[in-house]
C-alpha cells in the first residue's frame, strides 16, 4: 500500500509540475503573441495600456483586436484538445480527432447554410452559430456512430475512423456545392472560414464561446475516473458496474459540444483534437485525471502559437490559423496512422 501511494504521490507531482511549465509557456506565449503583429507594442507600452494609460491607438489596438484574439485562441485550442482527448478516450483510437472523425464538418456545414441564407455579420451570428454548428455536428456523431456500430462486435476502432473519413468527405462535397451558390462577400467569409482563420476577433465571440467552455471542460474533468473505467474495455467497464453506454454518449455529447463551439467561432481547424491529446499523454500518463487537463494547456498552447505565427511570419499579410496547424499537425497524423496497426 505504502508503494502504491509514493507512487501515486510521484505521479501527481510529476503531472502538477508538467502543468505549471505548460501554464507558464503559455503565459509567456501570450506577453510574445500581445506584443507582436503589424503594429509594435513594446512590454511598457502594454503594461501601461492595460492599466488605462495608453493613447487611443494603443487601446485600439490591445483591447479591440488583440486581447480578444488571444483569449479566442487559447479557448479554441483547450475544446478542440479535450474534445479529441475525449473521443480517443471512448472509442480506443488514438487516431479519432473531430476533425478527421466528420464533426468539425458537421458543424461546419451548418455554418455554410447558415451563412447561405442568413448575413454574415449580424447581431445574433456569434451566439446563434455555436447551437447551429452543436446541431450539425450532433447530427453527424450520430450517423458515424449508427453505422460504425454492430450489435455483435461493438464499436470498432478502424471501422469507426473509416466511416468518419467517408462522411468527412460527403460533408466537404456537399459544403463545395454551397459555396458555388454564395454570393462574393458569403463566398470570402466562407473560404476564410474553410481555411481555419480565426474570424470571431472581438469580445462579443468570447463572450459566445465562454459558456461552452465553462460548463463543458468542467464536466469533461468530471468524468476523468469514468473514462480511466471505460479505457479498460466494454466488458471490464460493464463488470465494474458501470453504465458504458449511457456515460459514452454523455462523453460524445460533451466532445461534440465543445469541438462545434470552437468551429463556429474559429472555423476549420484541424489536428489539434489529435496531435494535443497525444502530446499530454507522453507528458503526464494515460490516466484522464492528468490527461484532460494537460490536453487542454497543451491546445491551448499549440493554436496560440499557430496563430501568432500566422499573423506575424508574413507581415502585413496573414496565414490561416488552420495552415499553420496543419503543417504541424499532418506529418504527425502520418506517424501514427504509420505505427497502427
Amino acid at each position: 500500500m505504502d508503494t502504491v501511494h509514493n507512487l501515486d504521490k510521484a505521479r501527481n507531482r510529476k503531472a502538477a509540475l508538467v502543468m505549471g511549465i505548460l501554464g507558464l509557456l503559455i503565459i509567456v506565449m501570450f506577453l510574445i503573441s500581445i506584443n507582436s503583429g503589424e503594429i509594435r507594442m513594446g512590454p511598457a507600452q502594454v503594461i501601461k495600456t492595460l492599466f488605462g494609460f495608453g493613447d487611443a491607438k494603443q487601446n485600439l489596438v490591445l483591447f479591440d483586436f488583440r486581447l480578444p484574439r488571444i483569449i479566442i485562441a487559447i479557448l479554441i485550442g483547450a475544446c478542440f484538445a479535450v474534445s479529441g482527448c475525449i473521443m480517443q478516450g471512448i472509442t480506443h483510437n488514438g487516431l479519432a480527432d473531430p476533425g478527421i472523425l466528420g464533426i468539425n464538418s458537421g458543424a461546419g456545414l451548418a455554418v455554410v447554410m447558415y451563412v447561405s441564407f442568413f448575413p454574415v455579420k449580424t447581431a445574433a451570428s456569434p451566439f446563434l452559430m455555436p447551437f447551429l454548428a452543436f446541431i450539425g455536428a450532433g447530427l453527424t456523431a450520430l450517423v458515424i456512430y449508427l453505422l460504425a456500430f454492430k450489435r455483435h462486435q461493438g464499436l470498432s476502432p478502424t471501422r469507426l475512423l473509416l466511416v468518419g473519413i467517408g462522411i468527412a468527405a460527403g460533408i466537404s462535397a456537399a459544403m463545395i456545392i454551397l459555396t458555388i451558390k454564395l454570393d462574393p462577400n458569403q463566398f470570402q467569409f466562407v473560404q476564410v472560414w474553410i481555411a481555419g482563420s480565426i474570424w470571431g476577433t472581438t469580445w462579443k465571440f468570447v463572450t459566445a464561446l465562454l459558456p461552452w467552455f465553462i460548463i463543458l471542460i468542467p464536466f469533461a474533468f468530471s468524468k476523468a475516473k469514468v473514462m480511466n473505467i471505460l479505457s479498460l474495455g466494454e466488458q471490464t467497464a460493464t463488470g465494474l458496474g458501470a453504465p458504458v453506454e449511457r456515460q459514452r454518449l454523455l462523453l460524445l455529447a460533451a466532445a461534440v459540444g465543445l469541438a462545434a463551439s470552437s468551429v463556429a467561432v474559429g472555423g476549420g481547424i484541424g489536428f489539434v483534437g489529435l496531435v494535443a491529446p497525444h502530446l499530454a499523454r507522453r507528458l503526464v500518463g494515460p490516466q484522464h485525471q492528468y490527461a484532460l487537463p494537460a490536453s487542454a494547456l497543451v491546445g491551448g498552447l499549440l493554436v496560440l502559437v499557430a496563430d501568432t505565427i500566422g499573423r506575424t511570419i508574413s507581415s502585413p499579410s496573414e496565414i490561416a490559423t488552420g495552415i499553420v496547424v496543419a503543417v504541424i499537425g499532418a506529418p504527425y497524423f502520418l506517424y501514427l496512422l504509420a505505427r497502427s496497426r
